[in-house]
């Protein structure tokens, strides 16, 4: 069963790596394991066959979430303590506007069962 994740591309929440992972055909987690242990394991349970949103906070005292870019992921590389997808980027550039954050604020978030909110952010 293929999941969903939702993943960020600001590095330290204004190096906007979005551009440059898709134009690479990659999503890469900021952190080593050593920074961020918890978000390095959730992130290295991404599979390939997973469907990736990468997503950007709305900024200050507005509420959700926007979606720029939507793809599949094609593969892991977990030997350099970093998590490196190679991303079959399908939908970019959609700033897709998503109400509900489900608290997805940190790097990644998921891995989300199928349900109506991952449709409307999912959707292409």
């Amino acid at each position: 069963m293929n999941h969903y994740w939702v993943v960020g591309a600001s590095w330290g929440g204004t190096e906007h790596q979005d551009k440059k992972f898709i134009e690479q055909g990659i999503w890469m987690l900021g952190w080593e394991e050593g920074e961020q242990p918890a978000q390095y394991k959730n992130a290295s349970e991404i599979k390939s066959g997973d469907r990736i949103a990468i997503k950007r906070m709305k900024g200050r005292g507005q509420t959700g979430i926007k979606i720029l870019h939507l793809g599949v992921v094609k593969g892991v590389i977990l030997d350099t303590d970093k998590v490196v997808c190679t991303v079959d980027w399908v939908a970019t550039d959609l700033g897709r506007n998503i109400e509900e954050s489900r608290g997805c604020f940190k790097s990644i978030h998921g891995p989300f069962e199928k349900d109506e909110w991952v449709e409307k952010v999912f959707c292409l």
